[in-house]
């Protein structure tokens, strides 16, 4: 089938985008070179801004070219409740409450383990906080791990390498992490309904492979960098009061109830407004909530969806036509420039599938969710939370990638040979 003009317009939106998103830097250089304009210039230079305004201008694309009526129809197709679930469980999993009380369990494991204080944390952060993501949803993970590494290291004077390698480890498990359940990693979520994976099938399928894969690099990466990490001291920080326990326990029933109700945006968004009402109520116990990073998040995600909903008429025939060997990696490879969760989506639109072509499909999507930003849905989140301690609060997406890499291979090895 012939793609219509807005359809090739769509792809080559996607393609700017994409060329953006690995461009930023260069709009922060004009900001600092044009003073007089650098308010639009560290606007375009923000990576969370990109795929929202190529979105825009696909949409006015769509406007002059096919009406109104046309592109209000495009819109109202494409569902918003991913963006907008990320948004909530950003906000509050992201509050005081929830993170000392993230604190508390990371720092009790940790204890279990017979190492120096910051590398046993360390471990236990990118081990258990990412396969926790299978109960409370990888966005809810990544921001809890993301916010829980700023505060002990990040923050902290520690190595640039130090820092990648941990962003890559963190996105990778944060992506096969969520295969224990099949309801927590959204490229398991566009499929498991349709497929019929129910939970069990998902753990003995491939959870177990993902937990084995999570552990072997976070403990890669200890080790790597056990050093530095064993002269850390994660002592207690005194600047923020303790959290009552009632006032915990509210805040995991508003967690939860997200979690439970994220695909029914009626009943999630007025949960966050009743959390905001009560976290207003008792200010003192809070810091602030991270509201600006999680609207930019979900105006990311958002513009994800907008432009990868013209990518039809070219990924489909391309997934269709390979063996489940090839389509393995090339999920893997594609899912680095589009997203894992639209990729496993427009697979499961192809009828008379086999039960090898399903496993591929998601399994090459889960392994390349942490080669790059917008490989994974939550990878914005802790691309939000911690770009502000790198060097000029970019980071390089060269880095990225190239951290990401070795988990990314040892993760291969687990969904390929075991």
């Amino acid at each position: 089938m012939n793609p219509v003009p807005i359809e090739i317009i769509g792809a080559a939106l996607f393609g700017i985008a994409l060329v953006h998103t690995f461009s930023t830097k260069f709009f922060e250089g004009l900001a600092h070179a044009h003073p007089a304009h650098a308010g639009i210039w560290h606007f375009l230079g923000e990576v969370e801004v990109v795929f929202g305004f190529w979105a825009m201008v696909l949409v006015i694309a769509m406007l002059v070219m096919d009406g109104k009526q046309a592109a209000i129809a495009y819109l109202d197709q494409q569902s918003f409740t991913e963006p907008m679930f990320v948004f909530a469980i950003m906000v509050i999993s992201g509050s005081r409450p929830i993170l000392q009380f993230a604190m508390i369990c990371v720092t009790t494991l940790a204890r279990l383990i017979p190492w120096p204080d910051g590398k046993s944390f360390y471990f236990v952060t990118l081990s258990f906080v990412p396969l926790l993501g299978s109960f409370i949803t990888e966005p809810a993970a990544m921001t809890l791990a993301g916010l829980i590494l700023l505060e002990r290291f990040y923050s902290r004077d520690i190595p640039v390498r130090l820092k990648y390698v941990t962003l890559g480890v963190l996105f990778v498990n944060i992506s096969i992490g969520g295969t224990m359940t099949s309801f927590a990693a959204p490229p398991v979520l566009m499929v498991a309904g349709k497929w019929g994976w129910d939970t069990t099938f998902m753990f003995t399928t491939f959870g177990w492979k993902a937990a084995l894969a999570v552990v072997i690099n976070a403990l890669a990466a200890t080790f790597l960098f056990q050093r530095d990490l064993s002269k850390i001291k994660n002592q207690e920080n005194g600047a923020s009061a303790k959290v009552p326990l009632p006032i915990v326990l509210v805040h995991l029933v508003f967690l939860i109830g997200v979690v439970v109700f994220a695909h029914h945006p009626v009943i999630f968004v007025g949960l966050l407004l009743f959390f905001l009402g009560f976290a207003q109520a008792y200010e003192r116990y809070q810091d602030r909530l991270i509201l600006r990073e999680g609207l930019l998040v979900a105006f990311f995600l958002a513009g994800l969806i907008v432009l990868g909903g013209q990518q039809k008429w070219w990924l489909q025939p391309v997934l269709a036509g390979m063996d489940s060997t090839a389509l393995f990696f090339a999920a893997t490879l594609l899912t680095a420039v589009t997203d894992n969760a639209a990729l496993t989506y427009l697979g499961s639109l192809l009828e008379g599938t086999s039960t090898e072509f399903r496993y591929s499909l998601v399994a090459g999507a889960v392994t390349g969710g942490g080669l790059t930003v917008i490989a994974n849905a939550p990878n914005p989140a802790g691309f939000a939370i911690l770009k502000g301690s790198f060097k000029d609060e970019s980071i390089h997406p060269l880095g990225l990638f190239t951290a990401a890499l070795p988990p990314t291979i040892v993760a291969i090895l687990a969904f390929q040979l075991l």
